[in-house]
């Protein structure tokens, strides 16, 4: 029973029904205030309605909330008649009669994970439920008719991408064979599998401990759950509704590391669903369990959305090919450079950009290029070497913002000359911009990601000159070389916590970071021809920061460690590993 109080205090006990639908007797609970608008919960396979628990308390401090277990789980009575009482039109009826139940009269709000997510569907897109539904969140479970579509579109152009598609969905889907197999099943859930389930929850999708407790009955609800796959499993996927449309505003969350469901599957969904909110979360299968916070809160915002009528259109993120579609990305010296492309980058794939300059205009700027891409965007002005500022700023994007799921940490100021002619006061300036910057964003955004418990990547810019040594670098080399062992040292430690760390080491990149590099030991007319020099040089080189840009969201999809960018970056990269007497010879070099 759905009871314990999160938040600290002792809330008030949720009201029990005992629900007839056809020979099943079905166990629902409703908590929070009936005024208020109602979400209905409805979970997947094997759990119960348990599995909601940290969410619906959330969400009950100003929504009234539904949860029911599903017939043949928890509390609700198993159907006679076997594999066919599992059929998805009888899930429709037991949702007709819960709400005729415990609301009657009220058109609800309906949220589905897993097997509930595929009854979701079916129930909001069954015209017999027009107007008794008003908005639907489906979490990591497609509708059958959509998927059946969607295999039959692969199958009819049978392109490299489209069979790898398949192939991915079909990996994933081993499990859906398997249980086909008669009695096989029933006695692996029973004899083996129901007693290990916490820690298959705990290993392979990263759930707490305290979320993995199954409930006392899953051996029991797993073993009848089996009927939901062999009674509609083929059928649909062989003959899918052609006409499998809703009309009520739908919110599609989205796992990008789900074992069970591929993102893929979910491409196209648009056309079945006019109205569609799409949310994109670095996680797997089991949402519920190990993102209770963040669910709530999209739910609630999309519910509030609905009800004030302003849920009318699919926002820009909802492009399936937009990768970060809703995640919060950060990015210092986003005013030029790497740091703008890379800002656009991200909010042309659908990212919600926080661009941070110590230029004002120059962040603003870059938030109005990143809004012309569709995506929500702001500037924010701060000096990453000022620890103060960045506390502020700090505390300002959590209370405005929410926590930042991917931060680039990049930017930079460059410094050139010998070691004999830098300066305290240039060395002080170059680390505290290049390695305290770094530092501030990391310690800052990294504590907020592992209290919220949902993963998160920092990216640090460094460069090749980390691992190129120079007599004529020594003060930047330096940061940079700090920077990539930092970057090496907080990816081991934060790894558990299902952050991603990298390093990225781009080499010479068109950016204005060569007009204003300070060489130190010259004369000023002697350092305005250096630069005017080293500008002709990279322009000529004529690499642009849009492909670094690139590099770097390839490097937060594939969670890579270090990644040097250009042809020359890669060469001092593998040079300084199989050869470093070559590089200490090319270092003895007068780059000036």
């Amino acid at each position: 029973m759905i009871a314990a109080d999160l938040h600290g205090g002792t809330p008030p006990p949720p009201l029990e029904h005992r629900v007839d639908a056809a020979g099943v007797r079905l166990a629902a609970v409703e908590l929070g205030d009936r005024t208020a608008p109602t979400v209905v919960l409805l979970h997947g396979y094997p759990d119960t309605k348990e599995v909601w628990e940290e969410v619906a308390h959330r969400l009950a401090e100003r929504l009234h909330v539904v949860a029911y277990d599903m017939r043949g789980a928890g509390a609700s009575s198993a159907p006679a008649g076997g594999s066919a009482a599992y059929d998805l039109e009888r899930l429709v009826d037991d949702f007709v009669a819960v709400t005729d139940a415990v609301v009657p009269g009220r058109a609800v709000h309906l949220v589905g994970h897993d097997w509930g997510s595929i009854a979701g569907w079916e129930m909001v897109t069954t015209p017999r439920l027009d107007g008794r539904v008003r908005s639907f969140t489906s979490i990591s479970g497609p509708s059958l008719d959509h998927a059946g579509h969607w295999m039959r579109e692969r199958l009819r152009r049978p392109g490299p991408r489209a069979l790898a598609a398949l192939a991915g969905q079909a990996r994933r889907s081993w499990y859906v064979a398997a249980f086909q197999l008669p009695l096989l099943p029933e006695l692996f859930w029973r004899r083996v599998m129901a007693r290990r389930w916490p820690e298959v929850l705990r290993r392979v999708e990263g759930v707490p401990a305290a979320a993995a407790q199954p409930a006392p009955t899953l051996a029991a609800d797993a073993a009848h759950g089996l009927g939901l796959y062999r009674r509609n499993m083929r059928p649909r996927l062989r003959s899918p509704r052609p006409d499998a449309v809703t009309r009520v505003p739908v919110q599609l969350v989205v796992a990008r590391r789900d074992h069970f469901v591929s993102p893929r599957l979910l491409d196209g969904v648009e056309r079945w669903a006019p109205v569609l909110r799409r949310r994109t979360v670095d996680s797997g299968h089991w949402l519920p369990r190990t993102h209770p916070e963040q669910l709530a809160g999209w739910i609630e915002e999309f519910v509030g959305e609905v009800e004030a009528g302003t849920a009318t259109a699919a926002p820009p993120a909802a492009d399936p090919a937009r990768p970060f579609a809703g995640r919060l990305v950060l990015v210092t010296g986003a005013g030029s450079g790497i740091g703008r492309a890379t800002a656009l980058a991200f909010a042309d794939s659908g990212a919600r950009v926080l661009a941070v300059d110590i230029d004002a205009t120059a962040a603003e700027r870059t938030a109005e290029l990143a809004r012309l891409c569709g995506a929500t965007a702001s500037a924010l002005r701060a000096d990453v070497a000022d620890a103060e500022a960045m506390e502020r700023l700090d505390r300002s994007i959590a209370a405005d913002h929410g926590v930042v799921d991917v931060l680039v940490n990049n930017a930079g100021i460059g410094v050139a000359g010998g070691f004999l002619d830098t300066g305290v006061e240039e060395w002080r300036r170059v680390l505290d911009v290049n390695l305290w910057g770094v530092l501030h964003g990391c310690r800052l955004i990294a504590r907020r990601m592992v209290d919220r418990g949902q993963g998160g990547h920092i990216v640090n810019v460094a460069s090749a000159a980390a691992f190129t040594p120079s007599r004529t670098l020594p003060a930047y080399s330096t940061s940079k070389a700090a920077v990539l062992m930092l970057s090496e040292c907080l990816r081991a430690e934060l790894a558990p916590q299902g952050i991603g760390v990298t390093a990225v080491c781009p080499g010479f990149v068109s950016t204005n970071i060569t007009r204003s590099t300070r060489f130190v030991g010259q004369s000023a007319d002697e350092q305005e021809r250096l630069r005017a020099r080293s500008t002709r040089l990279y322009r000529r080189r004529n690499y642009p920061p849009e492909r670094v840009a690139a590099a770097i969201l390839r490097a937060v999809e594939r969670d890579s460690a270090v990644v040097p960018v250009t042809i020359e970056a890669r060469a001092m990269r593998l040079l300084s590993r199989a050869a470093p007497g070559v590089m200490r010879a090319l270092a003895k070099l007068d780059a000036l």
